[in-house]
């Protein structure tokens, strides 16, 4: 699954940390997902969502390799 976190962030000038913080996660799940190594479950999708005032699926898209 590819997401835009690590542009969202960049966009609302938020160090991983400080996202983390917001979203009430690590600083290591946030750069997890940043390199799609975790993907996040729906109540974390959903406060990032809120957190970057954008919806859902404009951060995180489904790739083929996802439904296989």
């Amino acid at each position: 699954m590819k997401n835009s976190i690590k542009v969202q962030r960049a966009i609302h000038n938020l160090t991983q940390a400080q996202l983390a913080e917001k979203a009430k996660v690590s600083r290591q799940t946030i750069n997890a997902m940043e390199l799609g190594k975790y993907v996040p479950s729906t109540v974390l999708s959903l406060r990032l969502s809120k957190i970057f005032d954008v919806p859902v699926n404009a951060m995180f898209n489904l790739e083929a390799s996802d439904w296989e």
